[in-house]
């Protein structure tokens, strides 16, 4: 189970990236319920192992991107954000401090606390692309203008999934021009 979990956390990691066309250095923002994909309602089964397999698939794919993982903490953490130090500081989050666990926090984001390389916990992250594992709610932690991504796979076990990826408002009106990423102009 746990391998099939691993196969179907990869398989969408992989599309979303491709489609929303993720560049090194962006933040992937990504909140998880064990509970969901274990087939019990959301908080109420937290599965250290599926955290950690779901974690590890995940920032697998990431890594090969150049991509940094950020893990959304439960509300009991008022969902708290875990990524590198390197992102946090990259992006001008500050630390907080605190230390997710399987019923604080959740499984996901204490895997993530113990994977990364330099965890950092900071309130909140702008993120350029999210996925939503077990209807969590990680709207809040993208930037202001998500657009609904479409993944072949929209499940990891029982946990429905869904995902976005960002982009930047379009401002001005009708004689406005407007390209689909202003980073391309530099």
């Amino acid at each position: 189970m746990l391998e099939e979990i691993k196969q179907e956390a990869r398989e969408i990691t992989e599309e979303l990236i491709e489609t929303a066309k993720m560049k090194r250095g962006q933040i992937l923002v990504v909140g998880c319920s064990s509970s969901e994909i274990a087939h019990y309602r959301l908080g109420t089964h937290s599965s250290e192992e599926i955290g950690k397999a779901v974690f590890d698939a995940i920032y697998e794919s990431a890594n090969a991107h150049g991509i940094y993982l950020a893990a959304q903490c439960c509300e009991h953490l008022n969902r708290a954000v875990i990524l590198e130090r390197e992102a946090a500081e990259r992006y001008g989050y500050e630390a907080v401090s605190v230390v997710p666990w399987l019923k604080g926090g959740g499984s996901f984001a204490m895997a993530a606390y113990y994977g990364l390389k330099e965890p950092s916990a900071v309130e909140h992250v702008k993120a350029h692309a999210g996925m939503d594992i077990g209807d969590v709610l990680i709207g809040m932690q993208l930037r202001d203008v998500a657009v609904p991504v479409r993944t072949a796979r929209n499940s990891i076990g029982d946990a429905h999934v869904v995902c976005a990826r960002t982009r930047p408002k379009y401002i001005g009106g009708e004689r406005a021009h407007y390209t689909e990423d202003p980073e391309m102009r530099k």
